[in-house]
């Protein structure tokens, strides 16, 4: 599939164009999706909502953005770092967010494992990771991977690093929404930000 055109007349991503009407995808494609985010803790925060994500479509995480920033305290590497079974069961019984044990307890060790590295930090660890920008853009949907040789080493050294819940489309997907590639389509009108 190629490019969409939506109401307001600019021709997006055709998984942007949400057919309910709701502005959520739209204003997340036009607004953040591929733009280079940079930070610990936002990255974090985005690798938390990417394997919350696993197995449920991403219109369910955004529209839950808040709820789980609010319940995971902003994302703040430290405090989420800090949380214990009190948390967990806190979160289990939160109707705002994904209520999902295993990713649960894999936000909170996945806190710990950023705060484990000594040799880098979460950020430069995973721009490192970055591939090379492709020559031009892929022409439809159809052609973006769900899974890169990049996505791959990323997913591996996560795991390496005690992550969890990193494989490597959960890699891809995280890449793609922090702006590490540019998977836009060519005929959409969101210029390339790296």
């Amino acid at each position: 599939m190629s490019a969409d055109a939506s109401y307001d007349g600019r021709t997006r991503c055709p998984w942007a164009v949400d057919g309910s009407g709701s502005r959520i995808y739209r204003d997340y494609h036009d607004e953040e999706w591929g733009v280079p985010l940079r930070g610990r803790d936002e990255l974090f925060e985005r690798l938390c909502l990417e394997a919350f994500q696993s197995g449920l479509s991403w219109i369910t995480v955004l529209r839950k953005r808040e709820a789980f920033r609010s319940a995971f305290a902003g994302f703040d590497v430290e405090t989420v770092a800090g949380f214990g079974a009190d948390d967990v069961e806190r979160l289990l019984a939160d109707p705002g967010i994904v209520r999902n044990r295993a990713k649960i307890e894999a936000c909170i060790s996945n806190a710990r494992a950023v705060l484990e590295m000594t040799d880098t930090d979460l950020d430069a660890l995973l721009w490192s990771f970055a591939p090379e920008p492709r020559p031009g853009r892929l022409r439809t949907v159809d052609e973006v991977p769900a899974v890169t040789a990049e996505s791959k080493a990323m997913a591996k050294e996560l795991k390496r690093r005690g992550f969890k819940f990193v494989g490597p489309t959960t890699a891809y997907a995280l890449m793609q929404a922090t702006g590490m590639v540019d998977d836009h389509v060519l005929d959409c009108w969101v210029e390339v930000r790296r």
